[in-house]
């Protein structure tokens, strides 16, 4: 017994490798989801930029004209159009009058990781808390407090 050579072991056992995919399966089962979220809250951080320049752009509007734009095409922004989502039409806002107020609507086109189609809304006082935008993605979320 003593004579014997013993076997030099090459590679890894089926244990070890078992291992690793389990760590590998954790991590991704954490990381993907942030992952995917942060890339969702810069689309939004896209679609913010321009909804503060089109509520600029309205203000200006507002002072030259007396009333507030109908039309995107009627305001001078020089942010483009977000590649994510679809701007609806100006309405009139809670008064009724596009001359004291202005609602815009932009919604998530095509499909969002894990969060579905969902809106913004902004109007001449800014950013609306009645958009449908998940609270995870969203830069005007609160933090709930138990």
């Amino acid at each position: 017994m003593l004579g014997r050579k013993r076997k030099i072991s090459r590679g890894f056992t089926l244990v070890e490798l078992a291992v690793v995919v389990v760590i590998i399966g954790v991590l991704a089962a954490f990381g993907v989801p942030r992952f995917l979220q942060s890339v969702e809250r810069s689309k939004g951080s896209e679609a913010f930029a321009y909804l503060s320049a089109v509520r600029t752009a309205q203000e200006r509007y507002h002072a030259r004209e007396g009333t507030y734009a109908n039309a995107i095409t009627e305001l001078d922004i020089q942010v483009p159009v977000p590649r994510y989502f679809t701007v609806g039409t100006i309405a009139a806002g809670s008064t009724g009058e596009l001359d004291d107020s202005w609602t815009l609507t932009l919604t998530r086109a095509g499909a969002s990781a894990g969060y579905g189609a969902y809106t913004v809304l902004y109007n001449d006082q800014g950013y609306d808390p009645e958009s449908t935008i998940p609270v995870a993605i969203s830069p005007f979320a609160q933090p709930v407090t138990p």
